[in-house]
């Protein structure tokens, strides 16, 4: 959901000019990540916000859990292991509800490959650590264009 303030301003052209930017900010896609490790978290954060993506990003399991009960984003990047459970389960249960089934699920390990996740998890792709940033960025780019809601 996105909040739309409005303003009365005397100057019909400012309010206009006010009322475009919050089309604009309501238009940016929502990805949630769900990432234990503090710097790769911030990393992912910092680079989706530069290309024009709203986020949430979120430490555990369960943070990530009441963010989803909240609202449901455009796209999910995932961990696979994570201190309170396991990003396939995660994916598997997102892609069994209805509310996220359609909603693309991009997961990313150091620990596991794309083969050792095909069958465990319908995700729509797989990016592994370390990562390079460009590749990171078009994959997103390409799963975000992808759900159209």
């Amino acid at each position: 959901m996105c909040w739309l303030v409005s303003l009365i301003i005397s100057n019909l052209a400012v309010n206009f000019t006010v009322l475009d930017l919050s089309i604009i900010n309501c238009m940016q896609k929502l990805i949630y990540i769900l990432e234990d490790n503090d710097e790769i978290r911030e990393i992912l954060e910092l680079l989706l916000v530069e290309d024009d993506y709203r986020v949430s990003a979120f430490a555990n399991v369960s943070s990530f859990l009441i963010g989803l009960s909240l609202q449901v984003p455009d796209t999910f990047i995932l961990d696979v292991m994570l201190p309170d459970g396991n990003g396939i389960d995660i994916c598997r249960k997102l892609k069994e509800d209805e509310r996220t089934s359609n909603v693309p699920v991009v997961m990313m390990s150091a620990n596991y490959n794309q083969e050792q996740l095909a069958g465990s998890c319908p995700a729509q792709d797989f990016i592994s650590k370390p990562f390079d940033i460009a590749d990171f960025s078009n994959r997103i780019a390409i799963q975000t264009r992808a759900n159209v809601r």
